[in-house]
């Protein structure tokens, strides 16, 4: 279908261009990747980054720890990688085990560093309007519409996300795009009360299937960006097979948006590379 976006060919062709510039490289951009305990989603989060920088030519660090670390282990490893020369960006593969702070764990990241775009410094200058580095998530859904020339100004735009989520950076970037954002969460008592009246649904809530087809209008432009397990299964959020019908842009059933975040990860690297030159 027509309708359906084309993830792949944005992402090849962002890496396409990551791969020009490292041949100009003489030293490798690299990336830390810390990840804790044995999560499924997290687990294949960080595969998909390591297949990714070996695709690209970034030089991949994995730090894997059991999830009874003590959390000044992963901070002091933090601060060791803060200060190392030859690590260009340094991510935690999320979601964390709840017995550790996650604010905590992501703010030891130095911002120029931070190649997800997730201390409070970084989303501070990104609320503010200032030039930053954005959460991977957000800029990747940018990426999309600018791809597909989606006008944002005037949209109205739900986003469904719980109170952790990284995508909530982006409702900053859309209203200065222009877009008036209504926000829900899993407390919010009808969250089809507010899709039905959206020119753009965006899920990041990870609850598999939740945004189903007689949710939204047609004509709906709807972004993916949920991911569950179920028996071994993965899913997203939307409700793929009762919403494609009616969407007028659609991310795909299996990948949503995955491919294209990572891509925004091994960019914002290539990006903290250039800027210690």
């Amino acid at each position: 279908m027509d309708n359906i976006i084309d993830i792949t060919k944005i992402s090849s062709g962002i890496e396409d261009e990551i791969k020009k510039s490292i041949k100009g490289c003489i030293i490798r951009p690299s990336i830390a990747l810390i990840e804790i305990g044995d999560n499924k989603i997290s687990k294949m989060y960080s595969n998909t980054i390591e297949d990714a920088s070996n695709r690209v030519g970034i030089y991949f660090r994995h730090y894997e720890y059991e999830d009874n670390v003590p959390e000044l282990t992963i901070i002091n490893k933090i601060k060791e990688l803060n200060n190392d020369e030859y690590v260009n960006g340094i991510v935690v593969s999320l979601p964390l085990p709840e017995r550790y702070n996650e604010k905590r764990i992501l703010n030891t990241i130095v911002n120029s560093k931070d190649i997800n775009g997730v201390t409070d410094i970084n989303i501070g200058r990104l609320i503010s309007g200032r030039k930053t580095i954005a959460t991977c998530i957000s800029s990747g859904i940018m990426n999309i519409f600018e791809h597909y020339g989606v006008e944002l100004d005037g949209k109205e735009v739900t986003v469904v996300c719980d109170k952790k989520s990284s995508i909530r950076s982006l409702v900053s970037i859309l209203i200065n795009s222009g877009a008036t954002v209504t926000i829900c969460t899993q407390n919010t008592k009808d969250i089809k009360k507010y899709t039905l009246e959206s020119d753009i649904v965006i899920s990041s809530i990870n609850i598999k299937g939740i945004i189903t087809g007689d949710m939204i209008k047609e004509g709906t432009i709807v972004i993916d960006a949920g991911i569950s397990i179920d028996k071994d299964k993965i899913y997203g959020d939307i409700d793929y097979d009762t919403v494609v019908e009616k969407a007028k842009l659609i991310t795909p059933k299996v990948d949503g948006v995955n491919t294209i975040i990572i891509s925004m990860l091994l960019s914002n690297t290539l990006l903290c590379y250039n800027s210690k030159k």
